[in-house]
């Protein structure tokens, strides 16, 4: 059998996607190191979980014994080297910047266990030139989740062009842990989902520029006529407007194709500070 091991899981990074993977890993039963630069930034990821979980138990689809358990498995802090020491899983869940995720890598490469699955959570950066010149491509893969990670089912695996089937298996089994449906892709740009997604929502965005429907009427068709959980328009405001600019950028140069070009509602949006849920403001407004 392989010696796929799941005790401790370290997540790099305590913002919206890494305080979800920590969520999930220790309702799984999991100890989770969950990471960020300063004591203060990680502790309040563990407090919005906190908070998460607390709705859970008033709505009662959670009993406030389970909730005390998931969270004594949490750790919040800023020691990173520490954190990856006896990890089974380390997942991080950093900015899209290519060149910063190369660094945790090779930080990953030197001081993690040889056992540890060493995956990353972007939706649209090349897994391999995350991992290139590491020494351990064939450990390092795409574990991209989407969120809300606690709600939503989907885990998008991607291979690498050197990542191992051993590694592939690895990810398969935490999938299955934590309760999610995998889906295995190859390391091409945008993968299927941020593709496909971004594409849809870049669209929304031309039709509302063009003043084709409102976006409340446009996200209603996708959601009444094709039976979307969600329009593409309050999608993109709960990922936010500026990481919807970034892959699409990312895409646009990767593919060379004009169907990527970010519209100019996108690029205003963003340069006036309206970036969805987490700012108050995007293609809808939110309170608080």
């Amino acid at each position: 059998m392989p010696d796929f091991r799941f005790d401790t899981v370290t997540v790099i990074g305590a913002g919206t996607m890494g305080r979800g993977i920590a969520h999930v890993a220790a309702a799984s039963g999991s100890n989770v190191r969950l990471v960020d630069a300063s004591v203060e930034a990680a502790s309040a990821g563990r407090d919005r979980i906190a908070g998460s979980l607390g709705r859970a138990v008033a709505k009662g689809r959670l009993e406030q014994v389970e909730m005390d358990r998931i969270l004594l498995r949490i750790e919040a802090t800023a020691d990173r080297a520490a954190a990856l020491e006896g990890a089974d899983v380390i997942v991080e869940a950093v900015p899209e910047k290519l060149e910063l995720k190369r660094t945790l890598f090779a930080e990953f490469a030197a001081k993690a266990p040889a056992h540890a699955l060493l995956g990353t959570n972007t939706s649209s950066l090349s897994i391999s030139s995350i991992s290139a010149g590491t020494g351990v491509e064939d450990r390092v893969i795409g574990l991209h989740f989407f969120n809300p990670v606690h709600v939503m089912t989907l885990l998008e695996i991607v291979k690498g062009d050197l990542t191992s089937a051993n590694t592939v298996a690895y990810a398969q089994a935490f999938a299955e842990r934590l309760q999610k449906e995998a889906i295995l892709v190859r390391d091409a740009p945008g993968f299927a989902t941020s593709r496909l997604g971004v594409l849809l929502g870049l669209e929304a965005m031309r039709m509302v520029e063009e003043q084709v429907a409102s976006a409340g009427d446009i996200d209603k068709a996708m959601t009444l006529g094709y039976r979307h959980p969600m329009g593409p328009l309050q999608l993109t405001d709960l990922v936010g407007l500026d990481v919807r600019l970034a892959i699409a950028e990312h895409l646009h140069a990767e593919l060379a194709s004009p169907r990527f070009e970010p519209p100019q509602i996108l690029r205003d949006m963003v340069a006036a500070g309206k970036l969805g849920k987490k700012s108050g403001a995007g293609f809808y407004e939110y309170e608080g």
